[in-house]
């Protein structure tokens, strides 16, 4: 779980809590370029910073470029795409100090490479404080992986620090070799949240956090539009009361959003419980404000894997819990019952032997 505390820098105005930043890991050929380029020109008015070691390799559409130089393409939806150079470090800088803001920071690892130093120049350096490390994403190419590779020490390292694994090139494989791969991934890291791709092609939303709260970014959801920012972490057990919820299909077929609204607060202990024991692993993102009765504090959360985040901030307006799930093939009925035992019991159960509530 990430626990590392974000503070305004005096050396340029950024946002609170840092331009977030993934991580795209992945074996050579893996499909990685297909995935920034996918992510480059589907932003749908997000501002993307990728950086890459050789944007030659990109390919991006020429129609798409407005200005580029030696080491910077320019975009007209606005993204850029980078090149890294020698020092990581100073190309992020470079992309703080542009006078255009941008929204999103994409690093892309070569493929060879364990994907840990890379995190932990934006944990443990001074971009900790001008940045927040959002996700690894790890691209596995189904096609053409051999036992070899899950004896490399960067490769399983890919595995183990992906908060997902994109299992890409799914068309070109039959289902017995996708079953075994997966289970090889599980192998290695238990728990992995694998989502299958082709071309990888992903709903953005369950590999950005940008966006999750703001209506028709990505998926329908009538009433929700939040701001989003994160961090530190954060428990479950049983019980319920009144909460709203609806289900909206993604744009691609099997990805659904659950969102579960109530105007009761949660118990730490219960929600942290539902976390580490219930969250199946087919839920890959979730997002929410949320109320604790332990806190006074506006908490805002994000998960993408089994990586979260709860950032304090302050109520304005009345309080109440807002989550929204998004995974494939979820059972809405039981996680939605599992969501609402996190709520704190009314003060007429409290005492009456059910453990658990709050206060």
């Amino acid at each position: 779980m990430t626990s590392a505390v974000t503070i305004e820098s005096p050396k340029m105005p950024v946002s609170k809590h840092g331009l977030p930043v993934t991580i795209i890991t992945g074996f050579l050929g893996s499909g990685k370029t297909t995935l920034l380029n996918h992510i480059l020109t589907n932003q749908q008015g997000l501002k993307t910073a990728v950086l890459v070691n050789e944007f030659g390799e990109i390919g991006i559409d020429n129609e798409l470029i407005v200005t580029t130089d030696d080491n910077m393409v320019e975009l007209s939806n606005g993204c850029i795409c980078c090149t890294i150079n020698n020092d990581l470090v100073d190309a992020v800088y470079q992309v703080l100090e542009r006078q255009e803001k941008i929204d999103y920071l994409v690093v892309e690892t070569t493929g060879l490479a364990d994907p840990l130093p890379v995190a932990m120049t934006f944990l443990g350096s001074e971009l900790r404080d001008l940045t927040r490390l959002d996700s690894i994403i790890t691209v596995v190419d189904a096609a053409n992986y051999s036992l070899d590779l899950f004896n490399s020490q960067a490769a399983h390292s890919q595995i183990v620090y992906g908060d997902v694994i994109l299992l890409n090139k799914i068309d070109l494989v039959d289902e017995a070799t996708l079953t075994i791969l997966e289970r090889k991934i599980h192998d290695v890291k238990e728990g992995a949240r694998i989502i299958r791709t082709k071309n990888s092609q992903v709903p953005l939303a369950l590999i950005l956090s940008v966006g999750l709260f703001e209506s028709d970014k990505y998926f329908d959801t009538s009433s929700h539009k939040h701001e989003h920012h994160d961090h530190s972490s954060c428990d479950h057990d049983h019980h319920e009361h009144e909460h709203h919820h609806h289900s909206h299909h993604l744009e691609n077929d099997g990805f659904v959003s659950i969102s579960f609204q109530s105007d009761k607060p949660f118990a730490i202990r219960k929600f942290q419980y539902f976390l580490d024991n219930q969250l199946p692993t087919n839920v890959f993102r979730a997002k929410g404000i949320m109320w604790f009765d332990e806190s006074p504090n506006r908490h805002v959360f994000h998960l993408c894997g089994k990586r979260f985040t709860i950032d304090d901030d302050q109520w304005h307006g009345e309080k109440k819990n807002q989550l929204v799930l998004i995974g494939q093939n979820l059972d809405e009925r039981k996680l939605l019952q599992q969501i609402e035992h996190c709520l704190c019991l009314p003060p007429a159960n409290k005492g009456k032997g059910f453990r658990g509530g709050c206060g």
